[in-house]
């Protein structure tokens, strides 16, 4: 699509060996028709109201349109850019919520929106100013997507919106394709007789060539599903600090507030929040009760299961998420290095340990692939490596991922993940863990990558997976000794984790 591609993910960079995605904590916020609990840039946002009159006025669609042309310009990221300009324009709890709503939304149906502009726009939407095509893409997104907002009033505002951007000539423009689109709405859906690939491409909007991949890789049924889970609300869901309460303690004391809250069937340890408000606001929070994380993201600290007085290496570890569920596990008694190649982030680190009052983590600075030159050979009882991955498992956080991968990506990223995975191998001693897991539902960096590495590194092999038992983890593939999880078969992040084992001597 020329012209009209979202700017970089914030996922992993290829060289970003200490976990530059920050995946626990980076949330896409559950807002729009539910008003999720997981909208920390609105609640943020809002709780500013007294310095609000003080500030220019701006409204959500406008808001949303200057993020959505940086994104496209500039390159910036969604998340960043969003959350800045919602700090500096104090919006209402409700305003903001609907800027997300449309900035997200909008990116994550980007060419079904745009296919359906195209017939109406003269000169083709690529055609268009970067702003004005922002600013029909949220108005169209608003017309199919949204049911609380009247037609006439998206089209009102997106009019003078063009107004106060642009001149007469461009709202002009605006006012006639939106309400020739309204006339003709019955119009707009997806022709059936499309080639299956192209029609769930364009129905869940996402990348065609994408689409074949999954098809190929797994079959069309499971193909459709993974793309329309991915244009799912992601959930709230948090990890209990077993160190200071019980996951039956703490429900109790949310659902006495008026929280509504349900036990994790994927983990023990897990909490999923249907309402509550910003999880990340509460006292809770502050005092250590809980972190914010996805469900599947705390299967890994489980397939590690480190135990006390154990020496362990989490060799990508910011922002420190699942560092501190293993510090967690081991009662925070014992020892882990949490390494990051970016050393402001070894501060994100830190303060994790800090809030969750636990001492067993020593956070360094360094990349990854250095590790084996600055610790001897079979140091550590467990290791982690949480790598670098294409993050095609979490869409529906960060939709920016679907229109900036490419094939090549994967195959790039690829190569960085099996060197990494040489490198840190001997630092294991015998008969420790190696864990491997990715945000990635893509064969080549999963299943067939830690293939790839038992054929190369005998003393190495699968470790009994077991250690999911307790988990409901029906319909959950198991290969080469871990799982795959897609994101239809939870509800959460689409996630790979291998437990590997070493041979003792």
């Amino acid at each position: 699509m020329s012209g009209n591609t979202p700017g970089r993910s914030s996922g992993k960079g290829h060289k970003a060996t200490g976990n530059a995605s920050g995946r626990e904590g980076n949330h896409r916020p559950n807002s729009g028709k539910s008003g999720g609990a997981g909208n920390a840039s609105a609640s943020h946002s809002a709780s500013k109201g007294a310095s609000r009159s003080q500030k220019p006025k701006t409204s959500a669609r406008a808001l949303a349109v200057k993020v959505l042309s940086a994104v496209e310009q500039d390159g910036a990221y969604s998340n960043l850019e969003l959350n800045r300009r919602l700090k500096e324009a104090d919006l209402s709890p409700a305003d903001a919520g609907l800027a997300t709503e449309l900035v997200y939304g909008t990116i994550a149906r980007l060419n079904t929106l745009d296919y359906f502009l195209e017939r109406y726009v003269a000169k083709g939407v690529s055609k268009l100013q970067p702003w004005v095509r922002s600013l029909l893409r949220i108005s169209v997104y608003q017309m199919i997507y949204l049911d609380r907002i009247p037609e006439h009033a998206v089209v009102s505002e997106a009019v003078n919106l063009a107004k106060k951007l642009g001149h007469q000539g461009i709202s002009g423009m605006v006012n006639g394709v939106l309400r020739n689109m309204i006339r003709q709405k019955d119009e707009l859906r997806i022709p059936e007789h499309l080639p299956v690939a192209e029609r769930i491409s364009l129905e869940h909007s996402h990348p065609l060539w994408m689409v074949e991949r999954w098809i190929a890789q797994y079959d069309e049924e499971t193909a459709e599903a993974i793309c329309r889970a991915n244009n799912e609300p992601p959930a709230v869901s948090v990890r209990v600090n077993t160190t200071m309460t019980t996951r039956k303690n703490l429900m109790h004391e949310m659902t006495s507030t008026g929280a509504v809250v349900e036990a994790s069937q994927l983990s023990s340890d897990g909490i999923l929040v249907r309402s509550g408000g910003n999880m990340a606001l509460t006292s809770w929070y502050r005092d250590g009760l809980f972190s914010v994380q996805d469900e599947s993201s705390m299967l890994v600290a489980e397939a590690v299961a480190p135990e006390e007085d154990h020496f362990v290496l989490d060799c990508c570890a910011a922002p420190g998420g699942k560092t501190a569920h293993m510090a967690e596990k081991m009662h925070d008694r014992g020892r882990i290095v949490a390494n990051d190649v970016h050393a402001h982030k070894r501060q994100l680190i830190l303060d994790q340990a800090e809030r969750l009052g636990l001492s067993c983590i020593d956070a360094v600075t360094g990349d990854a692939l250095d590790l084996n030159e600055r610790y001897p050979e079979a140091s550590f009882d467990r290791i982690l490596l949480d790598a670098p991955c294409s993050g095609l498992g979490v869409i529906r956080r960060k939709p920016d991922v679907k229109w900036t991968k490419s094939i090549d990506d994967i195959e790039d990223i690829s190569n960085l993940q099996r060197e990494l995975l040489d490198r840190v191998a001997p630092l294991l001693k015998p008969g420790g863990i190696l864990v491997y897991s990715t945000c990635t539902i893509e064969p080549a960096e999963n299943e067939v990558m830690v293939a790839d590495f038992l054929s190369r590194h005998p003393e190495y092999s699968p470790a009994e997976a077991s250690v999911w038992s307790e988990s409901e983890t029906v319909n959950l593939k198991i290969v080469n000794g871990g799982i795959q999880i897609l994101p239809q078969y939870a509800h959460s992040d689409g996630f790979f984790i291998a437990r590997l084992t070493k041979t003792a001597e």
